[in-house]
C-alpha cells in the first residue's frame, strides 16, 4: 500500500508542495511544530533512511538544502534544524524546521493546527525564497 507521502507525490491527496524536482518533494507539514516546518522526501518509496542507495541520499540532503535556504530567506528563524526520525511514517523523510530555539525542535510538545489558507500562505512565502 502506498504511504501518505506517495499519494501526495501522486496527486492523489493534496499537499502544500514548496519545491520539486524529478526525484524529490518538499511540502509543508500538516501538523507543523512551527509555522514553515517542511517534510523533504524522496519519491522513490523506501521506508528508512539508509536503505537508500548513496546518490539518493546524497541527492535528498543537497534538495533539502535548497528548501532550507528558501526557508531561512523567507520565515523569520534564526536558522533551519533539520532531524530524520523515520518512525511516523514508512516512507524516508527529513525534517526542515525553523528555529528561534531549542524547543522548536521538540517532538513531544503539542503540535500546530493550521487551516488550510495559512497553510497555503506559508508554502507561497517559502516558494518566493527560490
Amino acid at each position: 500500500m502506498a504511504s501518505i507521502f506517495t499519494k501526495i507525490i501522486n496527486r492523489e491527496i493534496p499537499g502544500h508542495i514548496v519545491a520539486e524536482d524529478e526525484n524529490y518533494i518538499a511540502f509543508l507539514d500538516i501538523m507543523p511544530l512551527v509555522k514553515g516546518h517542511v517534510l523533504v522526501v524522496p519519491k522513490q518509496e523506501v521506508d528508512y533512511i539508509f536503505d537508500l542507495k548513496p546518490e539518493v541520499l546524497s541527492g535528498l540532503h543537497l534538495f533539502a538544502q535548497q528548501v532550507a535556504k528558501a526557508i531561512d530567506k523567507t520565515i523569520k528563524c534564526t536558522r533551519v534544524g533539520v532531524a530524520v526520525i523515520g518512525l511516523e511514517v514508512p516512507h524516508v523523510h527529513v525534517h526542515l524546521v525553523p528555529l528561534r530555539s531549542i524547543d522548536d525542535i521538540n517532538f513531544n510538545r503539542p503540535k500546530l493546527k493550521l487551516s488550510k489558507d495559512e497553510l497555503s500562505e506559508i508554502a507561497e512565502t517559502i516558494k518566493s525564497g527560490f
